[in-house]
């Protein structure tokens, strides 16, 4: 089954608002203006045809068939959360190659960034229930393909083309539909650093690792210069920017204590 997929968007500067938007944002936005307007939103009209009696002896077959198709999206549903169990076992590898024992998961990972875009405050141009949710799903190909670091030797257009793939089968696996467009939408655009919110998970996403970083030295007594040298000039927001500040700051106390 193929998969709809949005055409890639270019990133605006940061300074300017972001004003292209998904398909379900747009039609948000006019459902909105109809209930402005004091017209029936589209949603009503939809619900009032369905409370219509029915008219024909045509109508039991088919609301056996939309049974039929409702215990086939549950079974899809349950299916693609078993999948997803993946992520919620599947450590990561950056940790594993430091020998740390113990390490988070993928869905550890995805978690804690989805809190960061909760608790950010309110950003000019950023739709911030969209950056929670590019945070859940950012990931989540490795369901399947599993965690691929730098160190892995994969070329960044492979690790591409293989989680595209996996994305792919993962949407099949859901059923297709508006919840496995909007899954694949929020994928690229992360994936393209498209948008003001893709340029602050992504952000989010460094910071998470440097903040992780910062746990496990503390906690294992190691120095992990790698991942905040990886990361060092590379935070395309300011609030990635201080956060990552702080984060290096406090690491320069925990170092020097260290050494006393």
């Amino acid at each position: 089954m193929a998969v709809i997929t949005p055409a890639t968007r270019i990133a605006p500067p940061l300074n300017r608002p972001f004003l292209h938007r998904s398909t379900l944002a747009s039609l948000h936005c006019v459902s909105r203006k109809f209930l402005f307007l004091g017209n029936p939103t589209p949603s009503s009209t939809i619900v009032a045809v369905r409370c219509q009696k029915p008219v024909s002896d045509g109508a039991h077959s088919m609301e056996s068939t939309n049974h039929a198709s409702s215990a086939s999206s549950v079974s899809s549903t349950i299916d693609f959360l078993t999948l997803c169990h993946r992520l919620k076992t599947t450590k990561r590898n950056g940790w594993i190659n430091q020998g740390i024992n113990g390490p988070e998961s993928i869905a550890d990972h995805m978690y804690r960034m989805a809190l960061m875009a909760l608790i950010t405050g309110d950003l000019a141009g950023v739709d911030r229930e969209r950056c929670i949710k590019m945070a859940i799903v950012h990931d989540i190909a490795e369901a399947i393909v599993g965690d691929i670091t730098p160190s892995d030797g994969v070329p960044k257009e492979e690790k591409s083309r293989r989680e595209k793939a996996a994305l792919k089968e993962m949407c099949e696996v859901l059923g297709g539909g508006l919840r496995a467009e909007e899954i694949t939408e929020l994928w690229l655009e992360y994936e393209n650093n498209a948008s003001l919110e893709a340029n602050l998970v992504k952000d989010f996403d460094k910071v998470e690792m440097i903040l992780q970083a910062l746990e496990y030295e503390a906690e294992h007594g190691k120095v992990l210069d790698e991942f905040f040298i990886s990361t060092a000039g590379k935070f395309q927001t300011e609030i990635g920017k201080s956060w990552a500040a702080e984060i290096n700051a406090r690491r320069k106390s925990q170092l020097t204590n260290r050494q006393r």
